[in-house]
């Protein structure tokens, strides 16, 4: 079968441009409305995503958003309860939460993880995420966050404890046996016993190996710790990069660290983000985006930035002035750096700077018509930069929809995506193999060096 491209499907409630929740067909009051998200992830699903990708922060909006009110990215829903309801309507769709290895204790994010997977019958992912923010760190009683390379070290030894936990029971374990009385065998139930240097665990998991054995693990640094985490661990990577040339460095450099750690290329997907402003004809297209733009309000502009930055105060600056040098902190080190380089290069202003990443965030921006973006997405998935891409529709409803109705029949026509889905679980659509259990690996091995 021929190589297709991946898509994840980015939905904050109101879309990803920070003046979305304006637009005229959006419907802010409804973020935590069940009913809303469901027809979300219903259309995404209509579109054949390969699954719903959803951000989370463990504090209102880091930077100024909180200080001045025009942002609407503070508040929404625990990612994992809202998929485990998203689950029950729908049948093909993966479902891929964001938690934090700094946060959260190890026992309870496998069992929630593993829970889920049961649940939606294979279809969940695991974003692992460090927490970049001063105001998570202060949420969980720290006077400042844990440095940048503590927080991936703790990361390594985080997942790894996971992965041994949803390996506590064996796929055969449970006999279920009625005229016997064995419900299960317990040579197949294995303890951790885990002590590290960060983290202590004892006991086996009490939910079951998964129908995916894992759910599939998912990763989002750009920074040469993250690269390295996503290479040892990750299945799938999302990505932010402006430039064809900048997105195929990234792409080869993470593709040739997976041999490192005993892992094959295909064995892990890049899908850098994107967020396209689609219209039948090129003038529409402009049309959508301009009335985004128009609409963002300069407060909101400097929220914006201050997040992207890791919380650096705007306020005090010239609009139209001059992009600052932001000086290095122990939040966020790849989204920084990006969006200091595009000011650089295009000799921004911090309004011009915001108006621009307004749209996407700082992924790939694309402005056109159907054949026009497609043009753009071929080139990098053929081009070894990415194997598939996460979309982040610049509005909702509007913006989704547009990408399933005007997009996807332009990359079905050139055989470049899916006409339905090829499994039932998000790792046989992603064509991902199902991951072996440690502890069978482990005896397995054992006995052969024995024989």
């Amino acid at each position: 079968m021929s190589r297709k491209i991946r898509l994840g499907a980015f939905i904050p409630a109101t879309g990803q441009h920070v003046a979305a929740w304006r637009h005229p067909e959006s419907q802010p009051t409804k973020a935590v409305d069940f009913d809303f998200i469901k027809e979300q992830v219903q259309l995404a699903e209509k579109g054949l995503f390969d699954a719903y990708f959803l951000a989370d922060g463990l504090a209102v909006n880091f930077g100024q958003a909180e200080k001045t009110g025009y942002s609407d990215k503070v508040a929404g829903f625990e990612p994992v309860t809202l998929f485990a309801a998203l689950s029950t309507v729908t049948k093909h769709i993966g479902f891929i939460a964001t938690a934090s290895t700094t946060y959260e204790e190890p026992y309870l994010l496998a069992r929630k993880f593993a829970s889920l997977d049961h649940l939606s019958h294979g279809r969940a992912g695991w974003n692992v995420v460090t927490s970049a923010s001063e105001a998570a760190a202060a949420n969980f009683g720290y006077e400042q966050q844990i440095p940048h390379a503590e927080r991936y070290e703790r990361a390594q030894e985080y997942v790894d404890l996971i992965k041994k936990l949803w390996d506590s029971w064996e796929d055969d374990a449970f006999i279920h046996d009625k005229a016997s009385g064995v419900f299960y065998n317990p040579e197949k139930v294995h303890n951790p016993n885990h002590q590290g240097k960060y983290y202590a665990v004892k006991g086996a998991l009490n939910v079951p190996r998964t129908p995916q054995g894992y759910p599939v693990i998912v990763q989002a640094g750009q920074s040469g710790p993250g690269r390295d985490l996503a290479a040892r661990y990750a299945e799938v990577i999302f990505t932010a990069n402006q430039k064809l040339e900048d997105a195929q460095e990234f792409y080869r450099d993470v593709k040739s660290r997976l041999a490192k750690y005993g892992r094959s290329a295909d064995e892990l997907l890049i899908l850098p983000g994107v967020s396209a402003f689609v219209g039948r004809t090129e003038e529409e297209a402009r049309a959508k985006y301009q009335q985004l733009t128009d609409l963002i309000h300069p407060e909101a502009g400097l929220a914006l930035l201050s997040g992207l930055s890791g919380g650096f105060d705007f306020s005090g600056y010239d609009l139209d002035g001059p992009f600052p040098e932001l000086g290095e902190g122990q939040g966020m080190v790849s989204r920084p750096a990006l969006i200091a380089d595009i000011a650089k290069k295009n000799n921004f202003s911090i309004r011009q700077l915001y108006e621009w990443v307004a749209g996407a965030r700082g992924h790939w921006q694309l402005i056109g018509t159907p054949e026009q973006i497609v043009d753009q997405l071929q080139q990098w998935f053929e081009n070894e930069a990415a194997d598939g891409f996460n979309i982040l529709p610049p509005s909702t409803p509007a913006g989704l929809n547009d990408f399933v109705e005007l997009i996807v029949p332009e990359l079905q026509r050139r055989g470049l995506f899916r006409t339905e889905y090829e499994g039932t679980t998000l790792r046989e659509n992603l064509g991902l193999a199902r991951p072996e259990n440690q502890y069978v690996l482990a005896r397995q091995a054992e006995k052969n060096k024995a024989s």
